[in-house]
């Protein structure tokens, strides 16, 4: 009889996490409890995408959220998942989704220490034509004193992520994580065969096999969109500071990306991430026609 070896002593996610958790003596275990959220709203969010052809919540709601962008019910859903899923986790106090035009105060009876900085569904437009999708996130701690969080609670730079991942759906789903020391990859479906994708407009898509591959990932200001297209506090920093913990670099085209100091919450950003070389290669590129 053949048969697949089963792995008896697989690392986990929150495995992994709670072995980090060990090496910090005065650790509360709230990071670890937050990350277990946010890996549950992924998971949710990946069975939702996988059935979305079927169930038919693909289709447009009528909305627009505050990017001027059509709101899509899987959109809604994916974002209504994490919101639940980090304020039931009580570990938050404030929560920044690029699908809510203002920031969203946990109820006192909830709240934690951080802050959590998200896009819920990365790349929703490319559904319908089966193109991996993602979700991303970022988690700062509240720096103020104690009191209600505030809109500029969030207002972080890149510097002070605690936290950062995304998860891709694709093929199958894989949640990458970085908590400040180094990148791991963790599969949801390990019986998921590699996929293969060139550049698709879809964030979470072309950053991963940049990560994966090498290379670069760009998205310059344009005529159209002077500031860039990409959002600073849920879409730029968490890659950033992925990219970046793997060895890469992550520039605006002038400074880091990490030091960036955002004054709004939804605040664009041009971004070059990639291998140090390519980056490199780019700014240089920068120095030379700015003189």
């Amino acid at each position: 009889m053949s048969g697949q070896a089963i792995d008896t002593n697989a690392m986990t996610l929150i495995r992994y996490v709670l072995a980090e958790q060990k090496k910090f003596p005065g650790a509360t275990g709230d990071l670890t409890a937050l990350l277990n959220s946010i890996l549950t709203a992924c998971k949710a969010v990946s069975s939702a995408v996988r059935k979305a052809g079927i169930a038919k919540i693909f289709g447009i709601v009528g909305q627009t959220n505050v990017q001027g962008e059509e709101v899509k019910k899987l959109d809604v859903l994916a974002n209504d998942l994490f919101i639940n899923m980090l304020k039931s986790s009580y570990t938050t106090c404030l929560l920044i989704s690029e699908e809510d035009e203002q920031v969203i105060e946990v109820e006192t009876d909830k709240r934690g220490k951080y802050i959590v900085c998200f896009d819920p569904l990365d790349g929703s437009s490319n559904i319908d034509c089966l193109v991996s999708i993602g979700s991303i996130f970022a988690i700062y701690r509240k720096q103020t004193s104690p009191g209600p969080p505030t809109e500029q609670d969030g207002l972080q730079s890149g510097k002070n992520i605690v936290a950062a991942g995304y998860a891709l759906y694709g093929s199958a789903t894989m949640v990458v994580l970085s908590t400040g020391n180094g990148v791991n990859g963790f599969m949801l479906d390990p019986n998921g065969k590699p996929y293969g994708a060139r550049y698709i407009g879809s964030m979470v898509a072309d950053v991963h096999r940049t990560l994966k591959y090498g290379g670069i990932f760009m998205y310059p200001a344009t005529k159209d969109s002077p500031n860039g297209k990409l959002r600073l506090l849920y879409e730029c920093n968490p890659m950033a500071y992925i990219i970046e913990q793997a060895g890469g670099l992550a520039s605006s085209g002038k400074i880091p990306i990490l030091d960036l100091v955002p004054e709004k919450i939804h605040q664009r950003s041009p971004i070059f991430l990639g291998s140090r070389e390519d980056v490199e290669e780019i700014l240089d590129l920068y120095k030379q026609f700015e003189k």
